[in-house]
């Protein structure tokens, strides 16, 4: 019993240490850790609330990275954040209300949807550019169907999480921002604050395993700063087939998975 407990801590701690090395990188980790919380026998949404605290201090770390960035709009800082809050909030209370069952139907295609989302970040982000202009006269139309996508993203976030970071970056192309480092710092913040502010409900509904998400959090602040050191020397590209080639066989299993019960 010991050594299989053991093997799962072990297993955890492998995963996030993989999960934390590709967020520092390209992104997708969740890919790797919630797939293997769920694997070593923890229901779905307690294998979701501890995925995302246990990705937060690699996010936070990420973000301290970006505080000049930060420094050149606070106001803007403080709008996002405050909307990732209550978006966040409310998606993690959907999902506490959600059942168990019904949650492990639609895991699926919200894996599918980060999946697609992550292979054409650069396609789905050029496509928003080029509706820029469309919009360029009707600046307040934009800024409200933005501020409404970030919302419906913010939501998304705090009830999954998967795919979130590139959602962000596709609406903070259509608000007309051009500065990869900036979008990616406005990015990273806004996934702080959503995961941050769901330990909240995911406290009082007692549905975080903090053994294991302890597990996992060191596995993916180490991954994380390892990632950091090592990112130049590894081509992106093949990291970014990495993550597709996972998030295609966990979609493929959940679907196969959701069939079956």
């Amino acid at each position: 019993m010991l050594g299989q407990l053991i093997g799962q801590y072990l297993l955890i701690f492998v995963a996030a240490l993989l999960a934390g090395g590709l967020n520092g990188i390209a992104g997708g980790g969740s890919f790797i850790l919630f797939p293997v919380l769920m694997f070593v026998g923890i229901p779905p949404i307690a294998a979701n609330a501890t995925n995302s605290i246990a990705l937060l201090p690699g996010t936070l770390a990420s973000a301290g990275a970006y505080r000049r960035e930060f420094a050149k709009d606070k106001r803007f800082l403080i709008q996002i954040c405050v909307l990732g809050a209550i978006g966040g909030l409310a998606g993690a209370i959907l999902l506490l209300k959600t059942p168990p069952i019904v949650f492990l139907r639609i895991l699926p295609y919200l894996l599918l949807t980060a999946t697609l989302a992550f292979a054409f970040s650069k396609k789905l982000t050029a496509w928003v550019e080029q509706q820029q202009s469309k919009f360029a006269r009707l600046k307040a139309l934009r800024s409200l169907l933005v501020t409404i996508l970030q919302l419906v993203v913010a939501i998304y976030g705090g009830f999954f999480g998967g795919g979130m970071g590139i959602l962000f970056l596709a609406s903070f192309a259509l608000m007309g921002m051009t500065n990869i480092n900036r979008m990616n710092a406005y990015k990273t913040m806004l996934t702080s604050c959503i995961n941050a502010i769901t330990v909240i409900p995911f406290v009082i509904a007692g549905v975080i395993l903090w053994q294991q998400g302890t597990v996992a959090a060191i596995g993916a602040s180490i991954g994380g700063y390892i990632s950091a050191h090592y990112a130049q020397k590894l081509a992106p590209i093949v990291v970014k087939r990495f993550v597709i080639g996972v998030g295609s066989t966990m979609t493929m299993y959940f679907f196969i998975r959701s069939w079956i019960t």
